[in-house]
């Protein structure tokens, strides 16, 4: 199948900092739903070798659900190569595997991450996001969302669940910070020996992680608690597993909030009709949370690796080559959701990929919607009205959609 030559260009992370490019993905699905990406070098990192991008509904569902032709062992799930070095090691994480090891881990997990644990953490999450709005609309209404609320609401409430020491919660902070925005010029790159970029999740970069998860492991062995990490340090989880899924909480379990949260603020902002119809409850939190997941998914993309010669969408891949989907693409695709980009809060059915599909769904999607949801209902209870005070600035980057400052005045009710 030949290939249009003149494709728009979704890999470079700078596109995304002014908003997902809902044009060039909407050009994409309609001309060339699996498309070839040149990976040119930008912000200090070097070219790779190219990739397809997958961008209708349809084709990433069936991508993320078929871990056997498409593999996130082969090269790991993030755009860019890691160091061929580091691969054995970045491995080892959940994310990083296919089933059946995969599975195992999974389930070893999911012992921990119950859905008793998460509802019993539900009153904890609304005394939180009450206590941070009120302080907001107290000092005049007008904040940094992000700064203000978002950040601290997503992190408090991740070390409260893994059970992280108040003390020490800023370490999870910059940690979270080094391997989300390793993009952004906000956050500069640490250069090796040989000046260029160091991969954020290679063993260099996280060993200081990693040697807090052991001390945490230790501490909680001899003081349980009702905590993720006291479950997962009572299971029969290897050391050098224990320290991945402590990264994997720690990132995933933060930065999946926190971009999410103040991305749904800015949808209900530039949506006034809708927020009045979620203000009088004409439209369901849960229901509404879903949409505005849909409307901005907290993760861009996800990388697999052909591990067999295949085909998608009627184009020839080769084995070996990498296949991006693209979330935000998908959940904007007009094949599935009638008039995408209106914000519909009582969408029905939804059937968004904000959360993933497949095997690699995400683990902790309970927790999160649990908590968009309590602040959803603790921002409509405290603020009569929400209203932008400045443009969005957003993440430099194709992985996270994350907001970096999110300025709102919050009405009194």
């Amino acid at each position: 199948m030949q290939q249009p030559t003149d494709l728009p260009d979704v890999f470079d992370p700078r596109i995304h900092a002014a908003g997902p490019p809902h044009d060039a993905f909407r050009e994409l699905r309609d001309r060339a739903p699996v498309a070839w990406q040149e990976e040119r070098a930008v912000l200090g990192w070097p070219a790779g070798p190219g990739f397809w991008a997958v961008t209708r509904h349809a084709d990433v569902v069936r991508v993320l659900k078929d871990a056997r032709t498409y593999s996130s062992w082969a090269g790991a799930t993030q755009i860019r190569d890691p160091d061929p070095a580091d691969l054995p090691f970045i491995r080892r994480m959940m994310l990083n595997q296919d089933p059946p090891e995969h599975g195992r881990l999974r389930r070893l997990a999911g012992r921990a991450f119950t859905p008793g644990r998460i509802a019993r953490f539900e009153e904890t999450a609304r005394a939180r996001a009450r206590q941070l709005l009120a302080a907001a609309v107290g000092e005049g209404g007008e904040v940094d969302l992000v700064r203000g609320v978002t950040d601290d609401y997503a992190l408090l409430n991740l070390t409260d669940l893994l059970g992280v020491p108040a003390s020490d919660r800023g370490l999870l902070h910059a940690w979270t910070e080094r391997v989300i925005a390793y993009q952004d010029p906000d956050e500069p790159p640490v250069l090796g020996a040989d000046g260029k970029p160091v991969n954020p999740r290679s063993p260099a970069m996280l060993a200081e992680m990693f040697a807090y998860a052991q001390e945490l492991a230790a501490y909680k062995r001899e003081h349980p608690a009702d905590d993720l990490m006291t479950a997962l340090a009572t299971t029969e989880l290897a050391d050098a597993e224990l320290e991945m899924f402590f990264f994997l909480l720690t990132v995933a379990g933060n930065d999946t909030v926190r971009a999410a949260a103040p991305g749904g603020v800015l949808a209900l902002a530039r949506n006034p009709g809708e927020r009045r119809r979620l203000w009088r409850g004409e439209a369901g939190v849960d229901t509404a949370v879903d949409e505005l997941l849909r409307v901005h998914p907290p993760v861009l993309s996800f990388r697999r690796t052909a591990a067999r010669a295949t085909g998608l969408a009627g184009t020839p891949i080769a084995e070996g080559d990498k296949v991006v989907v693209f979330h935000v693409s998908a959940n904007h695709d007009e094949r599935v959701f009638p008039d995408p980009h209106r914000l519909d809060l009582g969408r029905r059915p939804n059937p968004h990929v904000s959360f993933g599909d497949g095997p690699h769904v995400c683990l902790g999607a309970h927790f999160a919607r649990l908590q968009l949801r309590v602040f959803c209902e603790e921002l409509r209870d405290s603020c009569g009205d929400v209203e932008l005070a400045g443009e969005p600035r957003r993440l430099v980057s194709n992985f996270i959609n994350g907001i970096k400052s999110l300025p709102v005045r919050l009405r009194e009710p």
